[in-house]
């Protein structure tokens, strides 16, 4: 098993006192499986999603990646767990501004030690990035920097691919196209993928679907 999460739990504090975002998580992910994570808005998806990134640390629970419990490591050890084991794209792309297409999809990967050319080829060419390899992401719309964000977060071949809606600045053709490639590609590069969609219809397309209400799995 790749990921096992068990009685996760995170609350945020607000002027009226605290507000209970997850309540008691279970869910596990095995090695090359897609599952999405679905619910309305408020139900928790993009909360998980950053406490599985160690982006944020719950306040109780674990989440146990590759036998070792990510909720428990200190901030370096964390920084260390998203540039080797983890590939996220996120809604705000978090390109970096200075750098072309090229670097920006070759950054996680080089970071990590494991930049491998040909494969960033093979990205750039299915995502169809060849000719936006020497622009700058301000020169780019939104479903090209999306494109480029999905292609850094598969470069590094990481064990876990974390998405968080990454068809949502897309036209639905283009997004089905797009997801259809994340899916095999991810496939390709070995690597398990947990995303959050509000689509039923592009959940559908992943090996399980898991629905969260209020902060609990439903039904």
């Amino acid at each position: 098993m790749l990921l096992t999460i068990s009685g996760l739990t995170k609350s945020y504090s607000t002027a009226e006192g605290p507000i209970a975002v997850l309540k008691g998580i279970d869910l596990h992910l095995q090695a090359g499986e897609s599952v999405a994570l679905t619910g309305e808005s408020g139900s928790g998806k993009s909360t998980l999603l950053h406490l599985v990134g160690g982006l944020d640390q719950p306040d109780g629970g674990r989440i146990i990646v590759n036998d070792r419990d990510i909720a428990t490591l200190a901030d370096a050890e964390r920084a260390l767990y998203r540039r080797h084991e983890v590939g996220l794209v996120f809604q705000q792309f978090n390109l970096i501004p200075s750098l072309d297409v090229a670097a920006n999809i070759a950054f996680h990967a080089r970071l990590a030690g494991r930049q491998e050319p040909e494969w960033e080829r093979q990205l750039v060419e299915k995502l169809g990035l060849t000719a936006l390899l020497n622009r700058y992401p301000e020169q780019l719309s939104g479903g090209q920097q999306q494109r480029v964000a999905i292609a850094r977060s598969l470069a590094v071949r990481a064990p876990l691919i974390l998405a968080d809606e990454p068809t949502g600045n897309l036209d639905e053709a283009t997004g089905d196209a797009v997801l259809n490639l994340m899916l095999s590609l991810s496939g390709e590069a070995g690597s398990a993928l947990l995303l959050v969609t509000h689509s039923m219809r592009l959940a559908g397309k992943l090996d399980r679907q898991i629905m969260l209400r209020a902060g609990r799995i439903g039904g």
